[in-house]
């Protein structure tokens, strides 16, 4: 249908919207004024768009659909370069093996599926998979001992990309005899002297000290508290009596245990896929872009939207736990 579109209309067109002009896009590209004006034209009549509004002292302005434009045309000019770098790499015989960390708190559902379609990919590149905390699965990336990893935020650090894949809903974990069950929520003053059991806090410390954060916002301090390294020892404590746990909505119960939401919040578990900036096999960016288009697809209703980094959230949105499992 848009045969026409080529990567050249929004390699030009994009400079020429970044530069505010054909003679400073000229001289970017090193082409002639004549060519660029040809191209912006058959590209913005072909698709019945207008991208910007010339000036009288010969610059340019972008419309509201030129700076969308700006955008897009850098998505898709990245994207190029990487299905390339992916193939050279591919052809050259660089990606034979692939190793892949997932933290204990992620749906292993979700690992599983990320592995198996990297298999569909190159069915012939071997993958070592490894299990191991979130602070540890961070210093592999970093170092290079493995190439990617599924783990749960919040995560920052300037080596690192980071892709959100899902969002969980976080869920009180108790047992069923427990009288607070016959709920069909908890308030978050059920949450006193019970909440007991955490995961542990050297696992993931960021993540930690935000739990007992938004346990405070809403009253609730947690001090004497069972420590666990697995969500199933969590669920092990839980079933023995220890006390309640904060699990993952969907989790694989024990039997003798159900969960509960909390009334009035709105937490959620973020799982997302880590790589190092610069060293990393050249599948990755190829293969993240295919799974996250994969679970929209299949209508993952968890799937993790486009989140604007920001140090405030409105009373309104909800609020992002970024931790358990």
């Amino acid at each position: 249908m848009y045969e026409w579109a080529e990567f050249r209309h929004f390699k030009y067109l994009l400079t020429i919207l970044e530069s505010r002009g054909f003679r400073p896009a000229a001289e970017r590209l090193f082409t002639a004024q004549s060519n660029l004006s040809s191209h912006a034209k058959q590209f913005q009549d072909a698709a019945s768009v207008r991208l910007y509004d010339k000036l009288k002292d010969g610059r340019i302005r972008p419309t509201d659909t030129g700076v969308a434009f700006t955008f897009i045309a850098r998505d898709v000019l990245k994207t190029r370069m990487e299905a390339i770098e992916a193939l050279v790499a591919i052809e050259r015989g660089d990606i034979t093996a692939v190793r892949f960390g997932c933290s204990p708190l992620v749906d292993h559902a979700l690992f599983n599926d990320f592995c198996k379609m990297h298999k569909e990919f190159l069915p012939n590149c071997e993958i070592r998979p490894e299990r191991s905390d979130t602070t540890q699965l961070i210093e592999d990336v970093i170092t290079g001992v493995i190439d990617a990893a599924i783990v749960t935020l919040p995560i920052e650090n300037a080596e690192l990309r980071v892709e959100d894949l899902r969002r969980d809903r976080l869920v009180v974990c108790l047992r069923k005899d427990h009288p607070l069950a016959m709920k069909g929520s908890l308030l978050p003053m059920d949450l006193h002297s019970n909440l007991r059991i955490v995961y542990h806090p050297q696992s993931h410390p960021r993540a930690h000290a935000r739990l007992l954060e938004l346990l405070e916002d809403v009253g609730v301090k947690v001090e004497n508290y069972s420590r666990a390294s697995h969500p199933m020892e969590m669920q092990t404590l839980v079933r023995d009596g220890y006390g309640f746990a904060l699990v993952r909505e969907g989790i694989v119960l024990d039997s003798t245990l159900t969960t509960r939401p909390i009334a009035g919040v709105d937490w959620t578990v973020d799982s997302a896929v880590i790589y190092h900036h610069q060293r990393h096999p050249k599948s990755i960016p190829i293969l993240i872009r295919e799974f996250k288009r994969k679970l929209t697809k299949d209508g993952d209703k968890n799937t993790a939207v486009p989140r604007k980094r920001s140090s405030s959230t409105t009373p309104d949105q909800p609020i992002q736990l970024k931790l358990l499992p």
